[in-house]
């Protein structure tokens, strides 16, 4: 279950809280550059609509319910969204798996902001959310959110034939890998 949706975390360099409202003009820009719809499921083109329907409609209500706990990763002090992560309790899994997904907004790339963020977020899935086995899975291709996945401690276990599903109805391989514990996290 996602814990109550008033989470906040801290990290050195980051405040990350519940994505909102406040944040549609963020993702709205965020989601204009192709490399996020070329490896999310967001929609493309990603208009405003859509950006208003996730963090003031979705989001929330998928929160609310136990299902998705999606973090606004903002930068401490200017509270500038940079990223969004989120942990996925609604896959059909026992209550003990949950996924990770997340993206990072252009200028906030190659600065360890996204390794950082997952980091505290798998930390709290496991200390605050029952969580016992953390899965990410990426289209095969996705190098830097493999990177992430690896700087954190994921353990890659493979690829997956024809299992991700893209927009559109296209099939694609994708990289799978896992948490076990917080004693695998190697970034804090």
């Amino acid at each position: 279950m996602a814990g109550p949706p008033t989470a906040q975390l801290t990290t050195p360099r980051l405040h990350l809280r519940p994505i909102g409202p406040d944040d549609v003009e963020a993702v709205y820009v965020a989601c204009q550059d192709s490399t996020i719809p070329r490896w999310t499921t967001v929609p493309s083109p990603y208009l405003r609509e859509h950006a208003e329907q996730f963090v003031c409609d979705y989001a929330p209500k998928a929160w609310a319910a136990g299902d998705v706990a999606t973090f606004g990763v903002t930068e401490r002090g200017t509270g500038e969204l940079l990223a969004a992560v989120s942990l996925h309790f609604d896959r059909g899994r026992d209550d003990g798996i949950a996924e990770i997904g997340y993206w990072t907004a252009a200028p906030a790339r190659g600065r360890g902001i996204t390794t950082e963020a997952v980091a505290a977020v798998c930390t709290w899935g496991f200390t605050s959310c029952g969580v016992q086995r953390l899965e990410w899975y990426a289209e095969v291709g996705n190098v830097p959110s493999r990177r992430v996945a690896e700087k954190v401690g994921f353990t890659i276990e493979g690829t997956l034939r024809s299992f991700l599903l893209r927009p559109g109805g296209e099939r694609v391989d994708g990289w799978v890998g896992s948490l076990l514990g917080i004693d695998e996290i190697a970034v804090r």
